[in-house]
């Protein structure tokens, strides 16, 4: 295996005001590149997840704060809209599709004399032979106000991105006029400005028009009294007209509601029926090329900002793929997760197939941490690449990295913030960030990176130096050197700590001890930040049996703030082997 490439200088700066690190590469060996310290937001949920965030707002906090890679993760089932509700029916509160619910929740909004909302056997529409929705109110003397009729999904399951949706709704006035309504709303996303609402106000205006009062924007439609219409809402194309600077496909759909707004004293009455949602490009592999094509929208605007799409898989313990070729795997109906941890190793499986490299997301979301040790230790880790030790809760993860360790299960130890509002990166409670030592942002370099664990991640809000690791005068980090040798140099390195932090060395056994004990086996060695000018750490290491070493940073108030992946040192390789990436 050829001669890695060693790190001679300290890469990263103290953060200044906007909370951002001065870094410089490496000097390369031999002609090689030298290596960078590339900054990844790991787990970003777009518009074609079910929360609020759009690709722009996440796009402007990476510039924001200085984040040089971001990957998109968004739930892989979601961008194919797989079993995303088709129609409501307005036959209950509550209806099925699928064995999935559907249900309304009625709401206020101003000051209302009357409000009435029923299911109603007549009229209906011709299309749909079930019942229909009535709702009637009527405005204070001195004020109006909205009868509301809120819709929920099974699992967030209409939510998606509109780029492709048209939505259709059959609507009988029977009291309309200019003050008095029928509302067709939605919240879409979140953009740098904040977050914007598409509202459609029907039966009050003769022809249809467009008009936008900050982030809200209205389409009025004429609809006669006393007959059925139906409504055709092209959801991209209204928000294009109301909106034309924005890129328009770049929106979820959410908050969906239905109601009738009276002015003052005045009496609005409609039935509605037949709510159809048509989204036209998801079949097969669509859905991911109108992901791509909505992304294109920033390519000039963002161009400083680098960014690849992935995936959350989803109907397994949640997995990211990163850097594979974005095949979907197929789903099952309805859309229900299997919890199975043969279910996702056998996922691992297929996407190493296909490419890339595959994370572990939030692995104690139904685990204890012995319970997920265990598994780790029983189960090969499901096969994954990476698992976010980086989030909540963090020291359990931790005491599970080191029970990881111990027994020689070499994965890539990443941070998270599986951010779905993009409202403010650094605002959240799991904000971290993962460092990757790599020659460029390209694909091509992060993902080996990543793979071989040379990574660290941070809380941004308080660190945004380097970590590293170093074996006589080499990049350790992640590696596995195999060696005789009693004793071996080891250098810590931790660059621009913040003042009263303090830097912790964890030195742990490797033992292969199993599940019979199940605990990390460590000493931890603590250095203050005062004592690191050189940022650098020279620990003198007897692997003995076998032995890892990592570092983390605290704050004074014990907060965790970094964390490398550890260098082990073994006397031989463990039976399960060492990755060849990371053999030494």
């Amino acid at each position: 295996m050829s001669k890695p490439v060693s790190r001679r200088s300290l890469l990263a700066a103290a953060a200044t005001g906007a909370g951002l690190a001065a870094t410089h590469a490496v000097p390369s060996d031999a002609g090689r590149p030298a290596l960078k310290p590339i900054s990844m937001a790991m787990h970003i949920h777009g518009p074609f997840s079910e929360g609020g965030a759009s690709f722009e707002a996440h796009l402007h906090q990476a510039r924001t704060h200085g984040v040089d890679l971001v990957w998109w993760t968004d739930h892989d089932f979601r961008v194919a809209a797989h079993d995303h509700r088709q129609a409501v029916h307005f036959d209950a509160v509550t209806e099925n599709e699928n064995g999935l619910a559907w249900t309304w929740a009625q709401r206020t909004e101003g000051v209302l004399a009357t409000a009435a909302s029923t299911f109603v056997d007549s009229p209906h529409s011709a299309d749909d032979p079930g019942r229909a929705l009535r709702l009637s109110a009527r405005g204070a003397v001195a004020a109006g106000g909205i009868l509301w009729h809120v819709g929920s999904a099974w699992n967030s399951t209409y939510n998606a991105c509109v780029a492709d949706t048209t939505l259709t709704l059959d609507v009988f006035p029977e009291q309309a006029g200019p003050g008095a309504t029928l509302l067709v709303q939605m919240k879409l996303s979140y953009h740098p400005e904040g977050e914007y609402v598409l509202r459609y106000r029907v039966g009050g205006v003769g022809a249809k028009a467009y008009t936008t009062e900050g982030l809200l924007g209205t389409v009025d439609l004429p609809a006669p009294t006393w007959t059925w219409t139906r409504l055709s809402l092209r959801l991209a194309e209204d928000i294009g007209r109301l909106w034309p600077d924005m890129v328009a496909g770049d929106n979820s759909m959410r908050g969906l509601r239905i109601g009738v707004a009276a002015g003052a004293d005045q009496l609005a009455g409609f039935v509605v029926d037949r709510l159809t949602f048509d989204r036209s490009r998801r079949a097969g592999q669509e859905g991911e090329d109108l992901r791509a094509e909505v992304l294109a929208g920033y390519d000039e605007k963002y161009a400083d900002v680098k960014h690849y799409r992935a995936y959350e898989v989803s109907l397994v313990r949640h997995l990211n793929w990163y850097g594979g070729d974005q095949t979907l795997p197929a789903f099952p109906s309805p859309p229900i997760r299997d919890d199975e941890p043969a279910a996702a190793a056998a996922m691992v499986k297929f996407l190493h197939s296909h490419g890339g490299i595959v994370c572990w997301n939030h692995p104690m979301d139904i685990e204890t941490r012995e319970g997920l040790a265990t598994l780790m230790i029983e189960r090969e880790v499901l096969g994954a690449d990476l698992v976010e030790i980086g989030r909540d809760p963090q020291e359990d993860l931790l005491w599970v990295f080191d029970v990881a360790a111990r027994n020689a299960l070499f994965f890539t130890a990443v941070g998270a913030s599986d951010d779905h509002d993009g409202e403010d990166w650094l605002a959240t409670p799991e904000r971290f960030l993962t460092y990757a030592w790599a020659p460029t942002r390209r694909r091509t370099d992060v993902v080996p990176a990543l793979r071989r664990g040379a990574a660290w991640f941070v809380d941004p809000v308080h660190y945004r130096g380097s970590l590293d690791l170093r074996v006589a005068g080499d990049d350790a980090m992640g590696a596995v050197y195999l060696t005789k040798a009693k004793s071996v140099r080891v250098d810590v390195v931790a660059a621009a700590l913040p003042v009263g932090s303090m830097l912790e060395i964890i030195t742990g056994v490797v033992d292969l001890a199993g599940t019979s004990r199940l605990a990390p086996s460590v000493t931890v060695q603590r250095v203050p930040a005062s004592a690191m000018m050189s940022g650098k750490h020279r620990l003198k290491v007897l692997p003995g049996a076998g032995a890892y070493v990592r570092s983390q940073v605290r704050l004074p108030d014990n907060r965790l703030i970094a964390v490398s992946n550890p260098v082990w040192l073994l006397p031989k390789a463990p039976p399960r082997g060492v990755p060849a990436d990371r053999k030494r």
